[in-house]
């Protein structure tokens, strides 16, 4: 059930505002009495709650009277700290990852072979865009039939948003598609690479019969892999990502003479 202590409030600043709200103007020793909350802290929840903005008090009167605000405005008030609170921790949390990577990417890395796998498409997915989310230098995609198992709308547009992310960074991206893959392709993501991606120096795309594969080449070391269904093309796909300079190589020099003899393509 929800309450007030999820706004901030402490268990008797609960308890005094709500006896307030049912008493009207009342003295902290009445209050204390209503809400029963100790005599001895009665002043401090008060002046806590004035500090909240939600009791006014009419100091002019002997004893000293206090009344609650309206709950609307309560609510507003206490909502509106919330927010004041989770943005300054967010910028503090950022803050924490700006100091971070700073101090992570200062470590060398450590050289050697490593593959891993994500089986459905949902984590596919998660795995590739993950791996286009840290690319440095330059990027391949390689598309040689429209990809199973996930909405292709839906998936493209974010691997667009990612790929879009890289050229911000300053990857070079290079795209080879089937004509296939491309007569799947949503209008949608046509739309936005005409209107976002075309015209960035760093990306082309072009298109190439023969093109059977689908894969990825993240900084020349490392290659993701798309792995079919092996008994239905219409279930889910898994995602293998291999981290090994000499096999991302041996890949590199396989694309190199396609991209060569293929055509620019434009989505018009």
């Amino acid at each position: 059930m929800a309450s007030l202590r999820d706004l901030g409030l402490s268990e008797y600043e609960a308890r005094a505002y709500r006896a307030l709200l049912r008493t009207g103007p009342t003295t902290a020793k009445d209050l204390s009495r209503a809400s029963e909350v100790p005599m001895g802290r009665i002043y401090d929840v008060l002046n806590s709650l004035e500090g909240h903005d939600l009791v006014r008090s009419q100091a002019a009167s002997r004893p000293k009277k206090y009344v609650g605000i309206e709950p609307d405005a309560a609510l507003d008030r206490l909502l509106e700290e919330k927010r004041r609170e989770l943005d300054a921790r967010a910028e503090q949390y950022a803050s924490v990852v700006e100091e971070l990577s700073s101090e992570l990417d200062a470590t060398d890395p450590v050289d050697g072979e490593f593959w891993t796998a994500a089986v459905g498409a949902e984590d596919a997915t998660d795995l590739l865009l993950e791996r286009i989310a840290t690319a440095e230098r330059r990027m391949v995609v390689v598309a040689g039939a429209p990809a199973t198992g996930f909405d292709l709308g839906t998936i493209g547009e974010r691997v667009t948003a990612e790929l879009e992310a890289a050229l911000d960074r300053g990857v070079e991206v290079r795209v080879l598609l089937s004509p296939e893959t491309v007569d799947a392709l949503p209008r949608s993501v046509g739309r936005r690479y005409s209107a976002e991606l075309a015209d960035n120096e760093g990306f082309s795309v072009r298109t190439t019969p023969g093109v059977d594969g689908t894969f990825n080449v993240f900084d020349g070391l490392e290659v993701c892999i798309e792995v079919p269904h092996p008994l239905s093309g219409e279930e889910p796909f898994a995602m293998i990502d291999i981290k090994d300079a000499e096999f991302a190589a041996s890949v590199s020099e396989e694309f190199e003479p396609r991209w060569a003899e293929a055509e620019a393509l434009s989505f018009g």
